[in-house]
């Protein structure tokens, strides 16, 4: 597997994308575009990428964006199958990299009704915080930590 850092206006990570938030919309009845602006992963210490299979076929995506000047949060994350640990590749790029760029935190937010990221997070070693920002006084909404430090 191979992951390059790239635009969210490529058309491979505009795809990837659009099959995230059918996905989104399937699970939790929201798309979740509207918790992300491509804007926010084309600043300083942000990026957005996209993971490539042998065949050069792309079948995952994460990006990380300023928060603070010690947390970034983790948006986009999506791998097209869940069997070969595309998922799994892609967060632990973004965390690597996060730690590159500074940051000792990652904060992200999932749906509680999506227990299958829920799950997936809670093995990556985050843990559940507070919900902050927009996700404050959302139910419906979980948020996570991870110590990247």
């Amino acid at each position: 597997m191979r992951i390059i850092e790239t635009q969210p206006s490529t058309q491979d990570a505009i795809n990837l994308m659009e099959e995230l938030s059918k996905n989104l919309e399937f699970i939790t009845g929201d798309s979740g575009k509207n918790s992300f602006n491509s804007n926010d992963v084309c600043v300083p210490r942000s990026l957005f990428v996209v993971a490539y299979n042998k065949d050069d076929e792309a079948i995952g995506c994460g990006a990380i964006r300023p928060i603070n000047e010690d947390v970034a949060e983790v948006k986009r994350m999506f791998a097209k199958t869940k069997a070969i640990g595309v998922g799994s590749e892609v967060l632990q790029h973004l965390e690597k990299q996060a730690q590159k760029l500074g940051y000792s935190y990652l904060w992200l937010e999932t749906r509680l009704i999506n227990k299958r990221a829920v799950s997936f997070y809670e093995k990556k070693g985050y843990h559940r915080i507070s919900n902050y920002g927009k996700y404050v006084n959302k139910p419906e909404a979980v948020c996570f930590e991870k110590k990247i430090i």
